[in-house]
């Protein structure tokens, strides 16, 4: 008996490919023997223009693949151009001052692209389950890049954190699929709309138990509150470029997976309104109360990211096209806002002082390195 092939629509995962060819081309480039990966981050650099790039070119003609569980929509080619733009900033931020912390190594640029591979994965799913499998990708990456300052505490306590309190959330979205799955017989977003579309069907305690922790699993890899405790520690112990991707891709990975949720599911949308009001109001609150009282910049910018994602969960509130639209145009913002925040501090470390203490006796600690590299280069007599 002849093997059919199922037939797949491959163009739906030519970002993803791309993506994925150009983070295997960069472990295979590992292997040669240099003092400096400046060729990585070209090579970074490239693929994930030719991933917006393919982005760009299937615009306006949706794709759908895998039984439909993966879709190259507007939507999901949106959010492409947003993942490549963040990481590749990333990368470019990277080229000195990875040097610089000593943490110039292969596998961190490798890193970087495969958790770009999982935010893609993430906004392009039809499916439950291939959701979590994006987030896993790209969670797993991130956890190690966190922690790569080895020799440094806040570094280990920012990737312990980071992967206990990221596992417990996996585990709790993952249940949630199972409970969803338990009452509808499918994690495929279209069929769920459709069996919770019958009266009465969404109100079902399966499916308000699954959906709940669904919001737990979604609200911190968002960092909303009261999901949001790693995320000062984290920003704060995480190489400075990586807590930027952290900051911006990540979150908008999870905002993309979750109004894609919210879309599908009309039918539950009114019942979790208020909710994800409370969430919006809480996180905008905490966030931005709490960042008044900081004296270190990179958990100023944290608590600030925190509040940034009360201001989309008003969007995300809001529902319909409207909401969805005024979402996606403040995630464009505030990726570049943000990336360029944690830039300031990168140049702010370049002259060989970690200024993120907003502090006197840091400040003039800085001046004084400042003082000393003027003199060195004979600037000053």
């Amino acid at each position: 008996m002849p093997i059919v092939l199922p037939a797949l629509a491959w163009s739906a995962l030519s970002p993803l490919l791309i993506l994925t060819a150009t983070s295997l081309a960069c472990l295979l480039l590992d292997l040669v023997p240099s003092p400096r990966k400046v060729h990585m981050t070209a090579v970074g650099v490239l693929g994930l223009a030719g991933a917006a790039l393919a982005s760009a070119l299937m615009w306006g003609g949706p794709a759908i693949s895998f039984q439909q569980m993966v879709v190259a929509d507007d939507f999901a080619l949106f959010f492409n151009g947003i993942f490549c733009l963040s990481t590749a900033l990333v990368l470019l931020l990277s080229v000195g001052y990875a040097r610089r912390q000593g943490i110039d190594v292969g596998e961190y640029y490798v890193l970087l692209l495969f958790a770009a591979v999982g935010m893609m994965l993430m906004a392009s799913a039809l499916d439950l389950l291939i959701v979590f499998l994006g987030l896993e990708l790209m969670s797993l990456s991130l956890y190690v890049l966190a922690g790569f300052f080895r020799t440094r505490p806040t570094g280990n306590e920012s990737a312990m954190k980071y992967f206990l309190l990221g596992a417990f959330s996996s585990g709790f979205f993952l249940y949630g699929i199972a409970l969803l799955y338990g009452a509808t017989g499918t994690t495929n977003l279209a069929r769920l709309a459709a069996a919770l579309g019958t009266p009465g069907a969404a109100r079902e305690p399966l499916v308000l138990a699954g959906f709940a922790l669904l919001l737990v699993g979604f609200g911190f890899k968002m960092s909303a509150v009261p999901f949001h405790q790693w995320a000062p520690d984290v920003y704060e112990g995480a190489p400075t470029a990586v807590a930027a991707l952290i900051a911006t891709g990540s979150k908008a990975a999870a905002v993309a997976a979750l109004l894609r949720v919210l879309l599908a599911l009309r039918a539950i949308q009114p019942d979790w309104a208020l909710v994800l009001w409370l969430l919006a109001a809480l996180t905008m609150t905490v966030g931005n109360v709490i960042a008044l009282a900081q004296r270190n910049l990179k958990r100023m910018l944290a608590y600030s990211s925190v509040a940034h994602v009360g201001y989309m969960l008003v969007g995300l509130t809001a529902g319909a096209e409207a909401g969805g639209a005024a979402v996606l145009f403040y995630l464009v913002v505030y990726t570049v806002a943000t990336v360029g925040a944690f830039g300031v501090i990168l140049l702010l470390e370049h002259k060989g002082a970690e200024a993120v203490d907003v502090d006197v006796a840091d400040l003039s600690a800085f001046r004084t390195v400042e003082a000393r590299n003027a003199v060195e280069e004979g600037r000053l007599a």
